[in-house]
């Protein structure tokens, strides 16, 4: 039988109103609604708002935050990321992704696309924490072609296992990019997710240096490659996408690609800032933000992402009118959700019940004249008070069940990594 929750008494775009869960499904919207329900949540004034979707991030990163500061991306990977992630054991994985859900179920984030190694240890932590998650078995050969085999063996082995999880994990492929991963690769990645419907997670034009490598190379710029080899399609997730022309924007369009901005990482590694937001959405490409992992963002805070996307991109335009509220809340939201394939990111009858609670009982929301004004630019996580995903309460009062054994468990394990 399916658990039936009532949170009475909530602020939906302002108006008062009750929300019947049933199961995993928002049922009904109403006024003073008498349901017979398993569980009763009083609102008591606070605001409802769709859960956050995390579109790009290496959750077990948490357990390397702050391993390599002060960095440019090739020095930061070759030199302090590849050669940590080397020490990595799956336990490591297990209790830095538990701590990376922790983290985004206290900052209002319900589902994220994920991107890392053990895949069964990270898939479960994520079970066990009540998100939604995508979970791709990575693909990195650093150009070595004679790993082929291998990878294709553990890749077709990890999807066959992919179909014990429950339905919150969703198996996926995450090549990691065109400049660490062979053509060869590159090509049979593609195939073997479309052959499967499945998504097709990787990074794109995150740097300069990339797009001048890939030029050198290839004659072509990363976007232009991989529409060479095939790669690009609807089930494409590119994360990044910083460094696009005027011609890659179109195709990206015409191929129905998803973009990924990470504006917290890009700034810290200094990658760039200049993202082409407007030009993205005038095309018509699908944009979605993600933080990227804590090595790089150092938290996962969506909130803090939302704000940062929106002053840079008024700032570097000089235009104030650049991605307005209403777009942003989007981005993180329901556009997030029709890239994934799921039914969520919008607070309506017979979408996933995947929502946060957000207390405007502060002085972040006084005066509460523009709820989403102060959500995003003056209030921090620190706001978002019960969490629901998937029509269970995951947090309630800002209490998350095995808070401190997930915080123990990290402190005991990271000094074994560096």
């Amino acid at each position: 039988m399916m658990n039936r929750l009532l949170i009475k008494n909530i602020l939906l775009n302002g108006e008062r109103c009750d929300i019947l869960i049933n199961g995993n499904i928002i049922e009904k919207i109403g006024s003073t609604l008498s349901e017979q329900t398993d569980r009763v949540i009083e609102g008591n004034g606070k605001y409802v708002i769709p859960g956050f979707i995390n579109m790009h991030t290496h959750a077990a990163m948490t357990i390397m935050r702050g391993v390599g500061e002060d960095l440019y991306l090739k020095d930061w990977l070759h030199n302090r990321i590849w050669p940590t992630e080397s020490k990595l054991t799956g336990e490591m994985v297990y209790w830095g992704t538990k701590l990376a859900c922790l983290e985004m179920i206290k900052s209002g984030t319900t589902c994220f696309n994920d991107q890392y190694w053990f895949l069964t240890e990270a898939a479960k932590a994520a079970e066990e924490m009540g998100l939604r998650s995508f979970q791709p078995f990575v693909i990195l050969d650093l150009m070595d072609e004679s790993k082929a085999s291998s990878i294709i063996e553990e890749c077709e082995k990890a999807y066959v296992k992919s179909r014990q999880w429950n339905n919150r994990n969703t198996f996926a492929i995450g090549v990691h990019s065109p400049y660490s991963v062979s053509s060869k690769m590159l090509k049979w990645a593609s195939d073997f997710a479309r052959e499967r419907e499945l998504l097709v997670h990787l990074h794109l034009s995150e740097t300069q240096q990339e797009n001048t490598d890939c030029l050198r190379e290839n004659g072509l710029t990363p976007t232009r490659y991989l529409d060479s080899l095939g790669v690009l399609g609807p089930n494409v997730l590119a994360a990044h996408c910083l460094w696009i022309d005027d011609e890659d924007i179109p195709i990206l369009a015409d191929r129905g690609v998803t973009v990924i901005h990470n504006i917290n990482s890009n700034l810290k590694i200094a990658s760039g800032y200049r993202f082409k937001y407007n030009e993205f959405r005038d095309a018509g490409v699908c944009v979605t933000l993600g933080t990227d992992g804590c090595a790089s963002s150092n938290n996962l805070d969506m909130l803090e992402t939302m704000k940062t996307s929106a002053l840079i991109q008024k700032g570097w335009r000089m235009d104030p009118t650049s991605l307005p509220l209403d777009e942003l809340m989007g981005l993180a939201t329901n556009q997030a959700a029709s890239a994934l394939g799921i039914k969520a990111g919008k607070i309506e009858q017979g979408y996933l019940a995947d929502l946060s609670l957000v207390d405007v009982n502060n002085f972040a929301f006084t005066p509460n004249i523009n709820f989403l004004a102060n959500l995003v630019y003056s209030a921090n996580s620190s706001c978002i008070d019960t969490v629901i995903c998937d029509g269970r309460i995951v947090m309630e009062n800002r209490v998350v069940k095995g808070e401190a054994e997930i915080l123990e468990n990290v402190n005991r394990l990271y000094s074994q990594l560096i």
